[in-house]
């Protein structure tokens, strides 16, 4: 599998009143073409402000992208001037938000926006872009797309607003989509028919996904890897196989155990993670994991730990005592 991008060394940081909130704290990880990678975290972690960053959507002034280097097709995109990284969004990194209500214009047709999409990246006529929303609409599995191209987003369901959201994203038949926790704000059953949607699409048209979420469950339907971030911070990457079976850090295990199980018992209580996320105007100088873990030491409060390999092949994780806590687990 070719390398389609790789994220290096990423730091954004945000210049508030009340401080510097250190929002990427220097992330690194590479993703083949057609690969799904599963970004995963409590909120406030980094997930969604990393994948801004890489689709250059960080507001400056307050954000700044501080370091590193996004390789996409062999461009850095955080060196492309905003004309040309105004090609890259939509036609070859598009995103899909996790309230399409928000992310569509209230006073323009569902249609028009998609066939907007259409025309700018691919310069089609007006006849041509209407045809091709319609096909997209009828991909997504919007009933009656020719009439419904129409509507505008307040006559969508919330479901069908993510499907129209999906179908504008893939307009283009871009290379990578980002979807930003994108079933959060749906029931249980649309939200599976979207993953579902997704993997049918993904299949069909050859592309990487990066889903970001705090659900963990999604991902293991989705994703073939995993970066597990905290405070700003990939705390442990692998497969999704490795960190499923050999989680190495005590968050991953918590993430973990904070999952229903359908095998367990009835009355077993799922797991909690103590405390709360540190503020990230003042990240502590060691693991920023550490006043919430059970295994933290003095080294862990004085020493920030790197990400080493550990367990499996292309699996590693950021914890001075890991090997103990995956003796413990098992």
């Amino acid at each position: 599998m070719s390398t389609l991008m790789e994220v290096r060394n990423l730091v954004t940081r945000f210049y508030t009143p009340d401080g510097v909130v250190h929002a990427v704290n220097g992330i690194s990880y590479a993703m083949g073409e057609g690969e799904t990678l599963g970004v995963v975290g409590e909120s406030g972690c980094g997930k969604s402000v990393h994948a801004l960053t890489i689709m250059r959507l960080i507001p400056i002034p307050p954000g700044r992208i501080e370091a590193g280097e996004v390789w996409f097709n062999g461009r850095d995109l955080l060196k492309l001037d905003e004309t040309e990284m105004h090609h890259v969004r939509g036609a070859e990194i598009a995103m899909v938000f996790q309230d399409p209500m928000t992310s569509f214009n209230p006073v323009f047709t569902i249609g028009f926006q998609i066939m907007e999409a259409i025309k700018t990246h691919r310069g089609a006529s007006d006849q041509e872009a209407r045809r091709q929303a319609e096909e997209l609409l009828t991909t997504v599995g919007i009933p009656e797309a020719k009439t419904r191209l129409d509507d505008y987003p307040h006559q969508f369901s919330g479901g069908m607003r993510q499907r129209a959201m999906i179908a504008m994203a893939l307009s283009c038949s871009p290379k990578l989509l980002i979807a930003d926790e994108p079933t959060t704000a749906l029931d249980v059953t649309i939200q599976a028919q979207i993953i579902d949607l997704v993997k049918r699409l993904q299949e069909r048209l050859g592309m990487a996904v990066i889903w970001i979420t705090h659900d963990l469950g999604v991902v293991a339907r989705l994703a073939q890897r995993i970066n597990v971030m905290y405070a700003g911070f990939i705390i442990e990457q692998g497969s999704v196989k490795d960190i499923y079976k050999r989680p190495c850090h005590p968050y991953t295990i918590g993430l973990l155990g904070a999952l229903p199980r359908l095998d367990e018992a009835p009355g077993v209580k799922l797991v909690s993670i103590p405390g709360l996320p540190p503020d990230l105007i003042g990240l502590p100088v060691g693991c920023a994991f550490a006043p919430r873990c059970t295994y933290a030491v003095d080294r862990c409060i004085e020493e920030r730990p790197s990400l080493v390999e550990a367990e499996g092949t292309d699996h590693a994780v950021a914890c001075w005592r890991w090997e103990e806590v995956i003796g413990r687990a098992r």
